[in-house]
């Protein structure tokens, strides 16, 4: 059973400890802090960018941005469009993440030109993932602007080092504008791989469940790079203005825009570290359906059996509730890279969530798994390098294999996750 209850951080304590880890609250002291409760709506990144202390570094220089579909304004226009249009931005170039620009593609997605400027696009998810420095050639800064979700295997944020590396190797300045952790800042789990205890210099030595926005993340991976012996960029992070870290995306006041085709709404967003565990598997997270990874099911599944087996360990914030899904190939209007059992009704087990601060979804995928193992040993199968990939260790696959309880599987990645959070506590913005 899971106890797992979210603290409300009200003060950010940085703690010396292991190998000597310490830090100040120069975040704390920066101005603009957030003031007492006065304002709801949360200002990101992207709109003070044009404050006169961030546009002047921008200003006459040849852009680079980093950025797709999320990069709106709060009245709807695109970041791009508006740099574009704004004649004191030699805006030249886009680099796109997965999905594309606009977000229209859900797999590999190749180079090409913007449907709305003509500005030339590369894609930083295909065979490239960093920017080469021909790539860069001319390009005096870089500007980073994606919504992100929270979780370590959603792939905005390997992106965003990528570009952070590219950055600090070829000189190049680089702005990273701030948006709110879409589950919140406040929960952090799961292992961390076998990368503990060094300096957390990319996305592998994150737990599953980080709980920082894209801001804080890029300063951490620029700040711990000079402690591996790495350059460090010429890195600014355009901090929101009155940002709750105890808030989930819908508390801020912004509208929400689907991340990715698949992630439709803030619960699918809220289940994703769960049951994105399924992608290891030849289980179906109900990609292809207008409840992505809501659902837990394959042809072969029963769905009330599978949902009472769940129940039973009676985990925090969510129910289970027997139900069916058929994937199709279109969703709400884009083409999705072919699901498992298209076109096939498919019985299962929906996650209704009751609690979302509650709910501890790094956990709870350890006890999916087991659930899953132990009613369809004969069906189940392992993608063992995927699942392995998600969790950055073996150890959570192999020991519901060699029958160990999921308690027993999680305690394990405590130490790991303890260290993480002394390195984490030391670059949160908010």
């Amino acid at each position: 059973m899971i106890g797992k209850h979210r603290i409300i951080r009200i003060a950010i304590i940085c703690l010396v400890g292991i190998v000597g880890y310490s830090c100040d609250n120069k975040a704390k002291e920066e101005k603009g802090q957030l003031k007492e409760e006065t304002l709801t709506r949360v200002v990101i990144g992207a709109e003070r960018l044009f404050e006169p202390d961030y546009f002047s570094m921008i200003e006459g220089k040849k852009v680079a941005l980093v950025t797709n579909h999320t990069g709106l304004l709060p009245d709807g226009r695109h970041l791009v469009d508006v740099l574009y249009e704004n004649k004191k931005v030699d805006l030249t170039l886009l680099f796109g993440p997965e999905h594309g620009i606009r977000g229209e593609e859900d797999n590999h997605v190749s180079d090409g030109a913007d449907s709305g400027t003509g500005l030339p696009v590369i894609s930083l998810y295909g065979k490239v993932r960093k920017p080469s420095a021909e790539m860069l050639e001319g390009i005096e800064v870089i500007i980073f602007d994606i919504q992100d979700i929270g979780a370590r295997f959603y792939t905005y944020i390997a992106t965003m080092n990528h570009v952070l590396e590219a950055a600090a190797e070829n000189d190049i300045p680089y702005l990273v504008l701030d948006r709110p952790n879409a589950i919140g800042g406040v929960y952090v789990d799961g292992p961390v791989g076998e990368l503990q205890k060094e300096p957390v210099v990319g996305v592998d030595q994150l737990p599953v469940v980080h709980g920082m926005t894209v801001g804080e993340l890029v300063n951490m991976f620029n700040e711990e790079r000079s402690k591996k012996g790495l350059k460090k960029a010429d890195l600014t992070v355009v901090k929101m203005e009155h940002y709750d870290r105890n808030k989930w995306y819908d508390e801020a006041g912004l509208p929400w825009i689907k991340p990715s085709p698949n992630m439709l709404t803030l619960t699918t967003a809220a289940l994703y570290p769960m049951t994105c565990l399924l992608e290891g598997t030849n289980m179906s997270e109900a990609r292809g359906t207008l409840h992505p990874f809501e659902h837990i099911g394959a042809t072969w599944v029963d769905g009330k059996a599978l949902a009472d087996k769940l129940n039973g360990y009676q985990l925090e914030g969510v129910e289970f509730i027997p139900s069916q899904f058929t994937p199709e190939e279109v969703v709400d209007g884009i083409k999705i890279y072919p699901p498992k059992f298209l076109g096939e009704q498919c019985e299962s087990a929906f996650i209704k969530v009751t609690n979302r601060d509650d709910f501890a979804s790094a956990q709870a995928g350890v006890y999916m798994m087991k659930a899953l193992y132990e009613l369809y040993p004969e069906k189940l199968e392992w993608k063992a390098a995927r699942m392995d990939r998600l969790m950055k260790t073996p150890s959570v696959r192999e020991g519901i294999l060699n029958g160990e309880n999921p308690a027993s599987i999680i305690q394990q990645w405590s130490e790991g996750l303890a260290y993480f959070k002394k390195v984490r506590s030391c670059y949160l913005l908010y």
